[in-house]
């Protein structure tokens, strides 16, 4: 199994957000899979740096459990994309975020 981290720092594990503002990591069963999702996230030249870690699954869900912190298994079946959490349509800088749980 493969996860995402931040180059030459292996602790920080990438993560994603989810619709509930959840941080869900994903576990890749596929290596070329991750290094595509690696790619896809190089296209964003403000992203930081990133490489493509193996794990054992067992270690890695006990982590997540220990740290009570949300993970997703992306089998070879699965598509992802990188989210697109850039707002294209705010011109206001000190406009406010939407609370929690509500759409806009």
């Amino acid at each position: 199994m493969f996860v995402i981290t931040l180059k030459d720092h292996p602790q920080g594990v990438y993560s994603v957000l989810d619709e509930d503002d959840d941080r869900i990591i994903p576990i890749f069963e596929n290596r070329e899979d991750a290094h595509r999702y690696v790619n896809l996230l190089g296209v964003d030249e403000e992203n930081p740096k990133l490489d493509v870690v193996t794990v054992q699954l067992d270690q890695m869900v006990q982590a997540c459990s220990m740290s009570g912190q949300r993970y997703s298994i992306i089998t070879t079946d699965d598509f992802i994309v990188p989210p697109d959490t850039y707002d294209h349509f705010s011109q206001d800088p000190l406009e406010e975020p939407p609370e929690h749980g509500k759409h806009v």
